[in-house]
């Protein structure tokens, strides 16, 4: 069986969103060193910068996947992908502490429909048994843009001035448009590198997987706003978004206070977690399309990240900080392919988009909160121990929350 979706497919998605996140995470690597006299920013005024972009990206999210599912997945990324470039070139050209919240809450808003639109597009090229692996290998894009990104924001800092780094990382997706509608369409049928055999394959095991899936009638909009199954996910999500963006957010200052290093240090030792998040998110992604315990691929790791959390805030040792950072690493990152499975393995396909988009946008309401809260909290207490504290209790309940989803705990078919 031809398996070149694997090799086209994933890896273009993979790069596209490298450079959304990394456009939208690389203020954590730039605003300890901004000092620019117009710009002087309390840590409650950082972690505004780093949460607005959350309040812009909640916007097009249910609207960029219903279009997707309904027009073209391929086009709306398409058109998402330039807008958020031109953003993100622009907030290399603010001069004050305003124009820097505008310019991020546009690239929040221009990258929010990204995530779900592809979340439909990859629906449509990898059926449900092959849906966590394949999910997981597009989401190594996370963990490879801090690995690769955090670096390279630190050593571009440290031969030009700030605003000429985020100008250069905001042309780079612009660069990726033309990459992404040369080679993707929005599914296989619609692809001139697919093999027939392998069209057929993929059509026929979609249309099992929808025929297998229970009538529940929950095939309204309205219906799906009232699905526990779905506001359940959401809530979650919620919980998991607060405590994993407020870690990458604030990871380079946290790095930064535990080697007193330059720029370019700083961006070395953030990579350091990521590289242990890669390969836990490859590993678990295989288990749990093996066992199809997706509950529990998520739940645990949640767990282990807020236990780490917690107990990072009780050493003193740099070396064990460090390894404790990226045990929460990998604890947040790790589940994001099972997670992204679970809707897909139980809504039907009119409502799946509409759940995607609304899990992804009422969800990453949390990236304003965890950010914004670390902030709030060191600037009132003097000390970050009490913010990480409290992102911890929030993983907890997301984990909590998780657990309860028992009709999506089971083995796939086929």
């Amino acid at each position: 069986m031809p398996n070149r979706r694997w090799s086209v497919v994933i890896p273009v998605a993979a790069v596209l969103y490298m450079l959304a996140f990394l456009d939208r995470s690389n203020v954590a690597v730039i605003l300890p060193f901004i000092d620019d006299p117009g710009m002087r920013l309390s840590a409650a005024d950082q972690g505004l910068i780093s949460g607005i972009f959350f309040l812009g990206y909640l916007i097009l999210q249910v609207p960029a996947a219903i279009l997707a599912h309904r027009w073209s997945a391929k086009n709306v990324v398409l058109i998402l992908m330039i807008g958020w470039g031109l953003a993100a070139t622009a907030t290399g050209l603010v001069q004050s502490r305003e124009q820097f919240l505008v310019a991020r809450f546009a690239l929040g808003l221009f990258q929010g429909g990204i995530w779900p639109a592809v979340l439909v597009l990859l629906v449509q090229w990898f059926p449900q048994r092959e849906r966590a692996r394949a999910n997981s290998l597009w989401m190594t894009c996370l963990p490879l843009a801090s690995i690769l990104m955090s670096p390279l924001s630190g050593i571009l800092l440290e031969h030009y001035e700030w605003r000429l780094v985020l100008i250069i990382e905001g042309l780079l997706p612009l660069a990726w448009a033309a990459v992404w509608w040369r080679l993707i369409a929005d599914s296989p049928a619609g692809s001139p590198w697919v093999s027939p055999t392998e069209a057929a394959f993929i059509s026929s095991a979609l249309h099992e997987e929808e025929i297998a899936k229970p009538d529940t009638g929950t095939l309204t909009y309205a219906a799906a706003l009232r699905d526990r199954r779905v506001l359940r996910l959401v809530a979650a999500y919620f919980c998991w978004i607060s405590g994993f963006y407020g870690f990458t957010m604030w990871l380079p200052t946290v790095i930064k206070n535990l080697t007193g290093g330059s720029a370019g240090t700083v961006g070395l030792v953030s990579a350091i977690p990521y590289v242990f998040a890669l390969a836990a998110m490859l590993a678990l992604a295989a288990w749990s399309d093996r066992t199809g315990r997706r509950n529990a691929a998520v739940a645990v790791p949640l767990l282990l990240a807020a236990a780490a959390m917690v107990t990072g805030q009780l050493v003193d040792n740099p070396v064990l900080s460090v390894a404790l950072l990226c045990v929460v690493a990998m604890g947040l990152y790790s589940p994001l392919g099972s997670f992204w499975a679970i809707p897909a393995g139980v809504l039907r396909i009119e409502i799946l988009a509409f759940a995607l988009g609304l899990i992804n946008a009422i969800g990453n309401l949390g990236g304003f909160l965890g950010p914004y809260l670390v902030g709030w909290l060191t600037d009132r207490t003097g000390s970050d121990a009490s913010a990480y504290v409290a992102l911890a209790v929030v993983l907890v309940v997301g984990a909590l929350l998780v657990l309860g989803l028992r009709a999506e705990d089971r083995r796939p078919t086929g």
